[in-house]
C-alpha cells in the first residue's frame, strides 16, 4: 500500500515538474531598447526612412512576440513631420513625438523596426533626432 502511495506521489511531482518546465520553455517576458541616428527630412512627396532599430545580438528575443512598443523622436519646436513606425513594410502612424502602440502585437520581437517621415506640403526641411524604441515582448 505504501509503495502505491509513493508511486502516486512521485507521479504527481513529475507531472508538476513537467508543467513548470513547459512554462519555463515558453518565452520569458522582456524588452529591448535601440537608438537610431538622427536624419534630415526634406521632402513632402517622398518618405525618408531611418536606419533600423534592432535588438542587440545577445538579447534573448528568439521566439518572442511583441506586446507593446514605446517610441520617441525629437524635432525643433514649431516644425512638424508626419511619422510612422514600421516593421518591414507594415507601418503604423505615430500620433506625436512620443507614445506607445500595440499595433505590432504578436509580431516577431527579433525583427528590426524603422521610422518613416514626410513633411507637410510647403514645409522647410527638418532635422529629426533622438529616435528610440523600447520593445516589450513575451
Amino acid at each position: 500500500m505504501q509503495r502505491h502511495h509513493d508511486r502516486q506521489r512521485w507521479a504527481s511531482i513529475f507531472a508538476l515538474c513537467a508543467v513548470l518546465l513547459t512554462g519555463v520553455a515558453q518565452a520569458a517576458p522582456g524588452s529591448w531598447v535601440a537608438q537610431v541616428p538622427g536624419m534630415m527630412v526634406a521632402m513632402s512627396d517622398r518618405q525618408s526612412t531611418s536606419q533600423h532599430a534592432a535588438p542587440s545580438p545577445d538579447a534573448p528575443v528568439q521566439g518572442g512576440e511583441i506586446n507593446r512598443i514605446q517610441w520617441r523622436f525629437q524635432h525643433p519646436p514649431g516644425q512638424t513631420v508626419n511619422a510612422w513606425l514600421c516593421q518591414s513594410e507594415r507601418c503604423t502612424a505615430l500620433t506625436g513625438m512620443r507614445g506607445s502602440t500595440q499595433a505590432f502585437a504578436g509580431e516577431p520581437a527579433a525583427a528590426p523596426l524603422h521610422f518613416r517621415f514626410t513633411l507637410p506640403a510647403g514645409t522647410r526641411p527638418v532635422r529629426v533626432s533622438g529616435m528610440q524604441v523600447i520593445v516589450n515582448y513575451q
